[in-house]
């Protein structure tokens, strides 16, 4: 029987998701690559949490985004990902952090990022969530000033 982690703190999530990024033979889809977008696919949802498979090809990323107040954690399966973050009051333009392949990110409920794969591989991500994303909100790097663009909600946008 499989026993997952019930912890929803940050450290939980990151068990979960390595968790998850740990026996592909479960995930309940292959990943898939796709030219045109990175691709993903729910693969778990409970009451607590969701997690989700990404794909990741060289040059492909999101735009910066938040999760809609839900704190989360992802973890690099196969290749390398960036994650890029708005700088402190004093700064402008995006800081990078590097995760390789087994490395984790977590983060908490008002945190805003944009993910990348910089190549030259094909990259694959489990990320969790809790709670479940309802809202993402999208946003615009004027100089210092970070601009929400859009909010996209769960069911309709994704």
């Amino acid at each position: 029987m499989l026993t997952l982690p019930t912890d929803r703190t940050l450290a939980g999530l990151a068990a979960l998701a390595e968790h998850y990024a740990g026996d592909p033979a479960r995930w309940p889809v292959p990943p898939r690559f796709t030219a045109a977008t990175r691709w993903y696919a729910r693969i778990a949802a409970t009451a607590g949490h969701e997690a989700w498979l990404l794909t990741w090809l060289p040059g492909q990323s999101t735009d910066l985004h938040d999760h809609g107040g839900a704190t989360g954690a992802f973890h690099v399966v196969a290749g390398d990902l960036t994650e890029q973050t708005p700088p402190g009051s004093a700064g402008t333009g995006l800081v990078d952090a590097q995760y390789p392949a087994g490395a984790t990110r977590r983060f908490g409920a008002r945190h805003i990022h944009r993910i990348a794969n910089p190549g030259p591989v094909p990259a694959i991500s489990v990320h969790v969530y809790a709670p479940a994303l309802t809202t993402m909100t999208r946003y615009r790097l004027d100089g210092p000033v970070l601009r929400a663009v859009r909010v996209e909600r769960a069911g309709a946008d994704w």
